[in-house]
């Protein structure tokens, strides 16, 4: 019963933070969760015991003064008792504004017991019944420069290698009170130089920073700015203080040269496990957008809250769409993710669309954490997302048909004003900006927006049913149906099976038919012309719509186009805002051409960040939680990658080397408490027999690949040969 064989648990989180510590808790019930660990293949934990104490000294005496779980007991059977994740605190009450420490350990499926986890603090703050979501403070990052040039006697530039929100700090010695001139800016004009007018929303600032005679430290203090402090912006907390993005630094007027020890880039963000996500591959573009994109992750989370970048520092839902799925697959953090969507779900913002994206982000919520308390909570203000009160007999939904009342707008939060005709405010969108909707028919009756609301419909049967509404999930099933009905029949082109952009239209875009076929709605005789129709278009669509042709692609299998779309080097690609542009966090569009006004740290333009593990790594829960994961690599003509990918049971890594058309070998490990669906290309075999650690085992073939279930814990190699 105490032999210590199996390993201790890690990855220890309270109230899905794994830093409890840096922050308060609220809840008087918090739920803590860890990774199990067994060395053992196929490994799943079958009892646990938690301990909490008042102190550490009692906790290091294996006590728990608060609360013991206990041992259990040795008649069980011990195959009930898996759970790893959300265990509520059941002991005596908590204290508010109290720091307590916790710690567990497992016992495998061998009643093997672990070595206890290492110990967690957490901090209460005022404890209270309500639904809350912690959050975490930000945090300031000393960063040291690149490169500091000595451009004149009084002039020295400061390139810190990529752009950051924050300030300045230097150290200068002075031989008496004066002043000297802070340059700050996101774009060079030339090597050594910051362009003082880069145009649009990049930024460029010069400030006066009054100095002292001796030896000081200063920090250069950012004055507000009227266009990202306005009513609905995320304001920066005073303890922080005020924020600029820059890459690089000018100092003039300086008492004696900057050196490189004298002058810091002090950046702000939510806290950030650089290490918690790897990739690399055969291709040095695809390495550099996986680069670019996991970066924007972390420089983008300045406010605590996803927004729109600092034009507007306003959070929207179809940022933080992109945004919460590349940040689940670049770090192990859940909560800024879910306090954004709770955000947005009193706020929504003016875009159909985008009020229906929440749903979408909802369920990601629960696929990720398998956590249902916040589906819970805002459970009738998700069935008002749906926009199903706007559906007409046939399903569909327009907002141009006089259903947008007073009443369905408070239902969904919504601030604007209906009219018998029209709502102001609430308006179809598409793709943004305009110029970006590939010739798009804009029609009362919208194939996108209806894309979407069969997309919200059928996920809300899917969390009905997760919270036991059975009988709300059966109706919103048949719902979805419905809508899924009504959009082939009358939104297809009967002749050519392509999506028309709307009622009555005779035009079909690439965004009327990447969204339909993202989310299924294209009937299986007509994805063949579909995808035919998307490959043609090219990426005629902005960075934001990009995320759903993606999407598109890899549900279609199509995962040699989409890898070509990643690492294009055109305009319109990620590669292009690396080497031409020379952004180091994401744009807000393809190019300043198609958005004069574009910023240069948007993370809606970062869809690889999640488009790389999901679809060309093909890495994805397959239950809440990621309690099974499916591994479907779709690696086209690339030859190798491997990268690790963070879940809330711990990191999955794939690895592959691929010969296209004559055989393709994997390495995987997969984390403890779970279990994976492999799929391996088809290559040009019908036998459906796979290597599985040396030994042939018979999969099943379905489509383009060859599937081995239920692959359990721990590391194994798969091959498959072509014929």
């Amino acid at each position: 019963m105490t032999t210590h064989t199996a390993l201790p648990p890690t990855g220890l989180l309270c109230e899905l933070m794994a830093y409890p510590e840096r922050t308060v808790i609220r809840n008087p019930r918090p739920k803590f969760g860890w990774i199990f660990n067994d060395a053992a293949p196929n490994a799943h934990q079958v009892a646990y015991q938690i301990l909490v104490a008042s102190d550490e000294r009692t906790l290091a005496r294996d006590e728990g003064d608060m609360w013991d779980s206990g041992l259990p007991d040795p008649g069980d059977k011990w195959d009930s008792d898996s759970t790893s994740l959300h265990i509520p605190y059941g002991g005596k009450p908590l204290a508010s504004d109290t720091i307590y420490y916790w710690k567990v350990r497992t016992w495998n499926a061998q009643n093997q017991a672990s070595l206890y986890a290492e110990s967690q603090a957490f901090c209460t703050g005022e404890l209270t019944e309500a639904y809350t979501t912690a959050r975490y403070p930000l945090e300031k990052h000393s960063i040291e420069p690149l490169r500091v040039a000595q451009v004149a006697q009084d002039r020295t530039f400061v390139d810190f290698g990529r752009a950051a929100f924050g300030t300045v700090q230097l150290t200068l010695t002075s031989p008496s009170d004066g002043e000297i001139e802070v340059h700050l800016g996101e774009a060079p004009a030339g090597r050594h130089a910051i362009h003082p007018n880069p145009g649009g929303s990049r930024r460029y600032k010069r400030l006066t920073l009054p100095v002292k005679k001796g030896t000081h430290t200063y920090t250069v203090e950012i004055p507000t700015d009227e266009r990202n402090t306005g009513r609905m912006a995320i304001l920066m907390p005073k303890e922080t203080g005020e924020v600029y993005p820059f890459r690089y630094c000018e100092i003039a007027g300086a008492p004696a040269p900057v050196r490189r020890d004298d002058i810091r880039q002090i950046a702000v963000t939510v806290p950030f496990d650089d290490d918690a996500a790897h990739f690399t591959s055969s291709s040095k573009a695809l390495n550099d957008v996986w680069d670019l994109c996991h970066y924007t992750m972390k420089a983008t989370s300045f406010c605590g809250v996803y927004v729109d970048g600092d034009r507007e520092r306003i959070p929207y839902e179809a940022d933080a769409y992109i945004n919460q799925l590349g940040h689940y697959c670049c770090d192990r953090e859940f909560t800024m993710a879910r306090y954004t969507h709770e955000y947005l779900m009193v706020h929504p913002t003016w875009p159909t669309e985008w009020i229906l994206d929440s749903v979408l982000i909802a369920w990601n919520d629960y696929m990720q954490t398998g956590d249902a308390s916040s589906l819970a909570h805002f459970y009738t203000d998700l069935q008002a997302k749906t926009l199903a009160s706007l559906a007409r007999e046939d399903g569909l939904i327009s907002t141009q048909t006089g259903l947008v009342t007073d009443e369905v707008l408070a239902s969904t939060h919504f601030k604007g004003r209906s009219s018998e005709h029209f709502t102001s405010g609430m308006r179809d969108i598409v793709d943004w900006p305009q110029g970006e909707r590939d010739g798009y028919d804009m029609r009362p009756v919208n194939t996108v927006v209806n894309t979407l609301h069969y997309r919200a419909v059928a996920l809300m049967g899917r969390i009905a049913d997760a919270l036991g509404k059975t009988e709300d999930g059966r109706r919103y099933r048949a719902r979805a149906q419905k809508v899924k009905r009504a959009v082939q029949e009358k939104l297809v082109d009967s002749e050519t099976g392509l999506a028309l952009d709307g009622e009555g239209s005779i035009h079909s875009s690439l965004h009327a038919n990447m969204f339909a076929l993202a989310f299924g709605l294209v009937a299986e005789p007509h994805i063949s012309e579909v995808v035919r129709f998307i490959k043609g278009k090219g990426m005629a669509c902005s960075v934001y719509a990009s995320q759903f042709l993606m999407e598109a692609l890899y549900r279609a299998g199509e995962g040699e186009y989409a890898l070509s779309l990643l690492t294009s080097t055109a305009e319109r690609g990620w590669a292009h805002m690396i080497y031409d542009v020379g952004s180091t966090i994401a744009l807000e569009a393809w190019d300043n051409r198609f958005k004069p006004n574009q910023d240069w740290n948007h993370a809606w333009g970062a869809a690889p960040a999640s488009l790389i593990p999901r679809g060309l790594m093909g890495i994805n829960p397959l239950a809440p939680g990621f309690a099974k994961i499916l591994i479907r690599p779709q690696p086209g003509p690339l030859a190798f990658a491997e990268m690790t990918m963070p879940t809330i049971r711990g990191p999955v890594a794939v690895r592959f080397n691929n010969r296209p058309g004559a055989s393709f070998f994997m390495e995987v490990d997969i984390p403890g408490n779970t279990s994976a669906r492999v799929g391996l290309p088809r290559l040009d075999r019908d036998d459906p027999t796979v290597s599985l650690d040396g030994k042939r085992v018979l999969g099943m073939a379905e489509g383009a690949w060859v599937f081995v279930d239920g692959v359990g814990s721990g590391a194994h190699t798969l091959e498959r040969h072509g014929g």
